[in-house]
Formats: C-alpha cells, structure tokens, sequence
C-alpha cells in the first residue's frame, strides 16, 4: 500500500510540474522572441520483489523548443528580427553575455543600442554607440549603419555590426531571466550565416491551442493520481480493520 501512495504521489507532482511548465509556455504567448519550455519525464521500474511491471515516472530534462516563431512585419525602423536559427549577443544584467531572439531596440541618453528591457545590444567589434541625431538602418548582415538627420553630410556611417551566433540549439539552455546561454559557459563566435530582416519581430513560438489541450490533460492525469492516493488510502484502512478482526 505504501509503494502505490509513493508512486501516487510522485506522478501527481511531477505532472503538477508540467502543468505549470504550460502554464508559464501560455502566459508568454505574446511575448516576442519567448520559445516554450519543455519538461521530458522518463519511466523508470521499480527496484524490488514483487514488483517488476511498476514504474514510477521521474523529471529527465527541462529544454526548450528553439523553432522560430512568425515574423511580424511591423514598418518600424527600430524593429528586427533573425531570419534563420541563432541569436544575437546582449549583455546580460550580471555583466556576462548572453543570447535572445527578442529583437527590437532603443538608443539611450548616450546613444548606446538596447533591446527594449534594456539590456546593452553587443557587437562584434565592442558596444554599439549611435550618433546623436541620426537614423538607424540595420542591414541583413547584422551591420548598423547611422544617417545623419541634420547637416550637409548625409551619408550613411557604419557604427559596427550587431554579434550574431549559432552554437547550436544543444550547446545552450534557458536561464530564469529568459535568456540562453552555453553550458560550456564560453562565449560564442560570430557567425555569418545569421541574418537580420529589419522592420519585422518574431512572435512567441507557443501554440496557444495546443497549450489550453495540455492544461486539461495534465488536470485529467493530476485528478487520477490523486484518486489513485485516495484508493491506497482507503485499502491501508481496509487492512487495518481486517487485522484488527483478526487479532
């Protein structure tokens, strides 16, 4: 009776678990760049006599779905998005780098290029400073060029090129803070295969539909674990009272 509440209780959790791995995947459905989290569990018997068909299910990794969202076309100028598999380089709040599809920018007081929460937007070749009074074009290579709005001079002026990358969706994992970094902990290299399209972002890659299905059905598994504790219950009281009878 012990082992069926135990396996009971461990399959209610971990499904309460995915439950609320979908439920963070659908809060985040309209967020740009956001690619779903992903909880695998796996089966594995129970080690024992008596016992060799039973399983228990157990957390085998938390990943992620790295497949691109939609492009939204959006006509704004301070908009991008990546075309194709990789990232592009910010810093992150705790100073290291990091990686993030959530395209988009802002030029601060001191014309330094963020992404619009903020953080600094890296290049190749250092920080991405833009002159004052200017327009921003970015190309499909990730370079950002500057287009003076004033003077006689209106020529654009390369500033540097945006860091794009491409470790490969195995060589990173999703931080709290929503972005990726490697497992090596290395930085990645630049990659020239990543493309830019100006004036559009990606979407949320989570299937709204698909997550709502997921929510019922993990409340359907939640509910037959649960009354799967309740019967081992009843049966140990059941047991018990037999004994009792008998002693």
């Amino acid at each position: 009776m012990d082992r069926m509440l135990y396996l009971a209780m461990n399959g209610a959790k971990h499904v309460e678990w995915q439950q609320s791995t979908t439920a963070q995947n659908l809060a985040n459905v309209h967020t740009n760049g956001y690619k779903a989290d992903q909880v695998v569990f796996r089966a594995l018997p129970v080690v024992g006599d008596g016992s060799p068909t039973r399983v228990y299910q157990v957390d085998n990794t938390v990943g992620h779905d790295l497949s691109q969202g939609s492009l939204q076309q959006t006509g704004n100028e301070s908009d991008f998005a990546l075309a194709n598999d990789g990232f592009f380089a910010v810093t992150a709040p705790d100073g290291t780098e990091a990686y993030t599809r959530d395209g988009g920018y802002v030029l601060d007081e001191a014309g330094t290029m963020r992404t619009r929460s903020g953080l600094p937007i890296i290049g190749e070749a250092g920080p991405l400073q833009v002159p004052p009074n200017s327009r921003v074009l970015i190309a499909k290579d990730g370079s950002v060029s500057a287009v003076p709005t004033d003077g006689g001079d209106r020529n654009p002026q390369e500033v540097g090129r945006i860091k794009l990358v491409n470790p490969g969706a195995r060589a990173v994992y999703k931080g709290e803070d929503g972005l990726f970094r490697q497992h090596s902990g290395a930085v990645a290299v630049a990659d020239p295969d990543v493309k830019v399209v100006s004036g559009a972002l990606e979407a949320s890659n989570v299937n709204a539909v698909e997550s709502l299905v997921q929510m019922i059905s993990h409340a359907r598994h939640y509910d037959l674990h649960v009354k799967l504790m309740q019967t081992a219950d009843q049966n140990a009281q059941r047991a018990t009272q037999l004994l009792s009878l008998n002693a």
